[in-house]
């Protein structure tokens, strides 16, 4: 009796019914698609935002000492260095896949034209053999996509110059420029020039190789830059990089095995001997406020989306049972407890959602396409973790949006109703 009741009124009101399923669908999909891009934005993100260049520097010990204390740079003539060939093991930590670019720079001072300018050996596409035996294409153009760059640069005779030092020496795209270095010279042309609108705009860059020979400095480099996704820093984060060892184990496995730049950092000090890696705070902490602000903006949609469901939910409810208020009446009035009549209503409603949510939640995974495609040309990631969350967020709007048109049936009098008052 229960079952033909209750698809008996769901029948009847098959257009209010089909009003509350389009509602929950509605607002169904929108969970669905913007918990799914929000799960998923975090790695979209950072992958946007590591066209922008390195998070992370890696210098020599004594080098980055001298820095911190006496804020001494590369003039300072205590040079210190790193060995090229532990730069593979980057591509070995634990966050290895996190490791997206990088890039070795010697930094030394040439004579060109009588003057002084500033030289940096690096590679500008560098295929590497890595110790696990697998290879990785790497070097300074990949992860200087923003350069604009006149010309190109290939072979080990051609060198990359800044705009400032090309105009101070009126070097042009195809001329060929002599460098010495304590009384070596070797002849570069000048295969590009490059406006980075930054400090790099001073420098002449050469194949490291060719840097390392004019310097008598075979097999080192001053310092790397390494271009890493990361997870926008915590608490813990914060406390494990001004001191990793006062984790407790628990949480310096959690530390160790999440992406957080200090965790990566300290992973790279593990691999290059010598070394000291530093995050680029303002870069990295950028990069979190980006992705925080994202994700809250997901979410306040979701919230907005739901309540809005919740609203139109409770007014097709209400009307709903306004419609049905002689009936309820005659239930009441032959001895139908108020439970009763409530459970009747809401296994109408309950049955309505349970539909729209469905239809919501393949309709949202259609949405999160088209969001993933249209901001950042790729698809996006499902998640089954949505699936719960979706069923718990509709039922809990089902239900809260039921609640107006439950006190009005609370209140509905059978002999008032019944008499058409």
């Amino acid at each position: 009796m229960f079952f033909r009741m209750t698809f008996g009124a769901l029948f009847r009101q098959r257009g209010k019914m089909l009003m509350v399923a389009f509602t929950v669908a509605l607002g169904a999909s929108l969970a669905t698609a913007m918990l799914n891009v929000m799960f998923d934005v975090g790695d979209k993100v950072n992958q946007e935002l590591k066209a922008y260049g390195a998070n992370i520097t890696v210098r020599p010990r004594g080098a980055s000492l001298l820095d911190e204390l006496y804020g001494l740079g590369e003039d300072s003539g205590a040079q210190k260095y790193l060995a090229e060939s532990d730069l593979g093991n980057i591509k070995t930590i634990f966050w290895a896949f996190n490791i997206v670019d990088f890039t070795p720079y010697l930094n030394i001072h040439a004579r060109l034209k009588g003057e002084t300018v500033k030289l940096t050996g690096t590679w500008f596409n560098h295929h590497l053999e890595l110790p696990t035996g697998e290879t990785v294409d790497t070097g300074m153009l990949n992860m200087k996509s923003w350069w604009h760059i006149e010309g190109s640069v290939s072979g080990e005779n051609t060198c990359l110059v800044g705009r400032i030092a090309a105009e101070r020496q009126g070097i042009k795209v195809g001329d060929t420029i002599t460098l010495e270095v304590g009384g070596k010279t070797a002849s570069f042309t000048a295969g590009g020039i490059f406006n980075s609108g930054a400090e790099e705009d001073e420098y002449i860059y050469i194949p490291l190789a060719a840097a390392q020979n004019l310097a008598g400095l075979e097999g080192l480099v001053s310092s790397v830059e390494v271009s890493a996704l990361t997870t926008p820093d915590n608490e813990l984060s914060r406390r494990a990089a001004q001191d990793p060892k006062s984790l407790s184990i628990k949480e310096w496995d959690t530390w160790y095995c999440t992406a957080y730049s200090s965790a990566i950092c300290y992973q790279i000090d593990e691999v290059i001997s010598g070394a000291v890696s530093k995050p680029l705070r303002q870069v990295a902490e950028s990069e979190g406020a980006i992705l925080q602000k994202t994700q809250l903006l997901m979410l306040l949609i979701t919230l907005l989306s739901l309540a809005g469901s919740a609203l139109a939910i409770s007014n097709l409810v209400s009307a709903g049972v306004m419609e049905r208020s002689a009936e309820i009446g005659l239930l009441k009035a032959v001895g139908a407890e108020d439970g009763e009549v409530m459970g009747l209503v809401l296994a109408g409603v309950i049955i309505t959602g349970i539909a729209g949510g469905i239809m919501g939640y393949f309709a949202g995974l259609g949405f999160a396409q088209i969001i993933g495609y249209s901001v950042f040309g790729q698809s996006i990631a499902i998640k089954t973790m949505v699936i719960p969350l979706v069923a718990v967020l509709i039922t809990l709007v089902t239900l809260a949006g039921s609640i107006p048109a439950m006190r009005l049936l609370l209140s509905l009098r059978p002999a008032e109703v019944l008499h058409g008052r």
